[in-house]
């Protein structure tokens, strides 16, 4: 379960599997699910701070400080939006069969082309369970790159999330009529498999952190995308 792609004296950043917590769940006593942060903190025997996370059903790059030093710095990089993460997903083509017919929605059908760029914005409020777009909603903001059609007929994206909101790139996605493979929650009628969706974090750039190169960052983490 633990897949260590970097680690110094500051940080370990690793390779999350789908169907596995970043951090132990409000209910951890009765939460059987296996969570990455705890087992990677019993395999180090020390405290590890989480810098960010990834949800339950999304695989990829999660990182970790090993001293409240680290953490505090890291924090401030993401805050200040100085880190950028990148992810890819796969979705259906364009349709908004999935989104009930009294929820608002412009159901805006448009062409794409590969290499194509958006800025999608909106206020995102998060329910119980899922995200929602309100007045009352906080503001988001995500790059979004059509890369191009699969051999599979489904579609690939590269995602950049300026904003992190919770489930800000599955909500978007779907709100435009591109739920996510196996993103049930979203819309999608498509198995990706147990406890997966099509998305994963694939690549980590601290190029315009702040101090990052001093505490022992490269420039760029990446691992293989879907």
């Amino acid at each position: 379960m633990i897949h260590i792609i970097f680690e110094n004296e500051n940080f370990v950043v690793c390779d999350k599997e789908s169907g596995v917590l970043t951090t132990p769940s409000r209910f951890e006593e009765d939460d059987e699910r296996l969570c990455l942060g705890t087992a990677l903190q019993k395999k180090l025997d020390k405290q590890i701070f989480p810098i960010h996370r990834l949800d339950f059903e999304v695989s990829g790059l999660v990182m970790y400080a090993k001293n409240p030093e680290a953490h505090r710095k890291a924090n401030a990089w993401f805050e200040q939006k100085q880190v950028q993460k990148t992810y890819r997903a796969l979705t259906s083509k364009q349709g908004f069969e999935h989104i009930p017919a009294n929820v608002p929605n412009s159901r805006e059908c448009f062409q794409i082309r590969p290499g194509q760029r958006f800025e999608w914005k909106s206020r995102i409020l998060r329910g119980k369970r899922r995200a929602f777009e309100s007045p009352q909603g906080k503001p988001s903001l995500t790059i979004a790159i059509f890369l191009d059609e699969t051999a599979n007929a489904h579609l690939a994206w590269d995602l950049s999330p300026v904003t992190g909101r919770s489930h800000q790139l599955r909500f978007d996605l779907s709100r435009h009529g591109f739920p996510i493979l196996g993103d049930s929650l979203y819309g999608s009628t498509v198995f990706f498999g147990e406890n997966k969706i099509a998305l994963r974090s694939y690549k980590i750039d601290f190029s315009s952190a702040k101090g990052a190169s001093m505490l022992g960052l490269p420039r760029v983490i990446e691992v293989s995308s879907l």
